[in-house]
């Protein structure tokens, strides 16, 4: 059985680690042409095939509401950043693509962003990170 204070105690310390690392690369977009959420919604849709994700895929990799995450896209829509169209085969759903505006601007600081992580996740070797991940996906129930 799990020891129920050692949980604990790693919980809050991967939480407090997360937060103060998250906390730290948010300055990576004090200068760019992207928020941090926009950012988060170019990187699903430019991984997906085509470019194009379902709404509903950009939601579930989001740490924000389904709301939330409709209005960012309006407003994405509205800069030119991504085109949004009813999906065709889920006539409730709908396809959002990234245009070519939208593509640039998340490769711009999608380079800066990269090495800051890269920078901040240097502390530890390689072996480590790869510990971690593999920790990461098995809480995350993958």
């Amino acid at each position: 059985m799990t020891d129920r204070k050692l949980a604990v105690e790693a919980w809050e310390s991967l939480f407090r680690a997360q937060h103060e690392l998250f906390t730290e690369m948010n300055a990576d977009f004090d200068h760019g042409d992207l928020a941090q959420a926009e950012y988060d919604v170019l990187l699903t849709v430019t991984r997906s095939p085509g470019m194009s994700a379902r709404l509903r895929d950009v939601t579930s990799n989001m740490l924000i509401s389904q709301p939330s995450v409709s209005r960012l896209i309006d407003r994405m829509v509205s800069r030119g950043l991504v085109s949004k169209c009813p999906d065709p085969d889920d006539g409730r759903g709908a396809l959002i693509r990234a245009t070519e505006a939208g593509t640039k601007a998340f490769r711009s600081i999608a380079t800066v962003h990269g090495r800051s992580i890269a920078d901040r996740m240097s502390r530890l070797d390689d072996h480590e990170l790869k510990t971690l991940r593999d920790l990461a996906e098995k809480l995350r129930g993958r």
